[in-house]
């Protein structure tokens, strides 16, 4: 019985544990946010703040290239502006509506 117990903690011990794990982990890049040591995941960022840049609250670099009007998803033309509100509709929207 006693050389069960010393088998099974001899196998405990050869896992490795969460702070093992971690330090692992910190061993490759680490967030590119400010005051983050965590471990980077995709773009730079760990999890958090690649979930916050996903949602355009982290990061110089917007997820989108959408029109700045609100409510407006159409991309980008003209210095933020899709082709409407820029006011540089398609020749063949105005030929139509001139009809």
């Amino acid at each position: 019985m006693a050389d069960e117990k010393k088998t099974e903690a001899k196998a405990k011990k050869a896992e490795p544990t969460a702070a093992a794990k971690a330090a692992d982990a910190a061993a490759g890049p680490t967030c590119s946010a400010e005051k983050c040591k965590q471990p980077v995941r995709a773009k730079g960022f760990c999890r958090k703040h690649f979930i916050a840049w996903r949602r355009g609250k982290v990061g110089d670099h917007h997820r989108y290239k959408t029109c700045s009007k609100e409510a407006c998803r159409k991309p980008r033309a003209v210095g933020g502006l899709c082709e409407e509100h820029a006011g540089k509709a398609p020749a063949a929207a105005e030929g139509a509506a001139a009809t």
